[in-house]
């Protein structure tokens, strides 16, 4: 897998999509519901970012059901690995990524991998 550095950086400048990929480096798996959630935003807008991550080679996906689970993409490039777990690292402390943290330990219907309301 070959991702450029205009691809990459092109994803993390959006913000919707910066913020899930946030999410991802430090939970590891999301399903579409955890990050509609912390993000207050609706199921139509996060999945176009993520198909977005996909498409680009950076999220990789899962399908449980009828639901989707995304990670950070195992076969990215390890430079990529790294710009995204400094950013991650960098951001830590930072509205909005601390508010979508407290949001999405929040969720009292979490999805235990098995299914999303």
């Amino acid at each position: 897998m070959n991702i450029s550095a205009e691809t990459l950086f092109k994803a993390l400048a959006d913000q919707t999509r910066l913020r899930c990929l946030m999410l991802m480096a430090e939970e590891g798996e999301l399903c579409v519901c955890e990050l509609t959630h912390a993000l207050d935003t609706t199921q139509p807008m996060i999945s176009r970012h993520l198909a977005h991550l996909r498409q680009a080679g950076i999220v990789a996906d899962r399908r449980q059901g009828q639901w989707i689970y995304y990670r950070l993409h195992p076969e990215m490039p390890r430079w990529a690995k790294k710009v995204i777990a400094a950013t991650a690292r960098g951001v830590v402390e930072a509205t909005p990524f601390t508010t979508d943290r407290a949001a999405l330990y929040g969720m009292s219907n979490r999805p235990d991998r098995r299914c999303c309301a």
